[in-house]
């Protein structure tokens, strides 16, 4: 066995030998640090910064990374303020989040240097906040099937995992990934389900009343500044990508909306190739003028 296919069925081995190839960055978050990790030389072209959902670290872009990488960008991937290896915030709200952000983007890239943001689910709505806070750092914002624009909700089944053990608990966590997550049984895969229970052990923040059912609709008048959106087809929690695009459009009309057709609400993680090559494009089109953005 090769050293790719052995990695790939070691989820845990997976994850350890993507972060190593990258580096860790600490900055300050409450009584203790933030983390991020940071794949990439500096180009010279603008830094990407991902965003993960509820629950979730930075290893929600897992399937993503080595793409972003590849295009010739740096790529910083946040463990969002009360998640994975970061400390809760000193206030639990977007205003205490969005100040760790601001601390942590200012001593990694220094005063001055603007980034694209792209954020998913929750790690969408925090990006929104910060970006209407802190427009200064952003030069745009990319949304990735995000809640909180006062749309109706789709129905989510979530089935209890503790005391379980062996196939009856892998059965509930492939369960809760196909209700919440993802759309295709193939897609719950060992890899899937070990991010799941990683993730979600480490997870402090309780998201629900920072996002639903408004809290991006409400904030995205103040963020003066461009933003695009990537929407699975088949997204469950926030179902119907038109009547999203119809609500962000609102107050951001020249929005770039693409849907990721056949792909869950993790869309990039169930269909990386699609997404990948859709927000690449994205990232290389100017936001100002529409055009194309050449690597220097």
């Amino acid at each position: 066995m090769n050293a790719e296919a052995a990695l790939a069925r070691d989820p845990a081995a997976l994850v350890a030998e993507i972060e190593d190839r990258g580096r860790r960055v600490e900055t300050p978050c409450g009584d203790g640090t933030m983390a991020w990790r940071i794949w990439g030389s500096d180009t010279g072209r603008t830094p990407v910064v991902l965003g993960h959902g509820a629950q979730g670290a930075w290893s929600h872009w897992i399937h993503n990374i080595d793409a972003l990488v590849a295009s010739g960008r740096l790529v910083i991937a946040a463990d969002l303020p009360g998640h994975g290896d970061s400390a809760d915030p000193e206030t639990p709200d977007h205003p205490g989040i969005s100040a760790v952000l601001a601390e942590g983007l200012r001593e990694i890239l220094g005063e001055g240097r603007q980034v694209d943001l792209v954020g998913f689910s929750f790690g969408g709505v925090a990006f929104s906040y910060f970006a209407s806070y802190h427009p200064e750092f952003v030069r745009r914002l990319i949304i990735v099937g995000c809640g909180g624009l006062d749309t109706p909700q789709g129905h989510v089944t979530l089935q209890r995992v503790g005391g379980l053990e062996g196939e009856e608990r892998r059965a509930a966590l492939k369960s809760n990934l196909l209700g919440l997550m993802l759309h295709h049984p193939e897609s719950a895969d060992d890899l899937a389900m070990h991010l799941l229970v990683r993730n979600a052990k480490r997870s402090a923040v309780k998201p629900q009343e920072l996002v639903l059912p408004d809290r991006l609709a409400l904030v995205l008048p103040d963020v003066a500044l461009p933003v695009d959106a990537i929407w699975g087809e088949l997204d469950q929690p926030h179902p119907d990508p038109h009547l999203q695009e119809e609500v962000i459009r609102r107050t951001h009309p020249d929005a770039d909306f693409r849907v990721i057709q056949d792909a869950g609400h993790w869309a990039m993680y169930e269909r990386p190739d699609a997404f990948n090559a859709t927000l690449l494009a994205m990232l290389d089109t100017n936001p100002d003028t529409g055009a194309e953005e050449l690597p220097c």
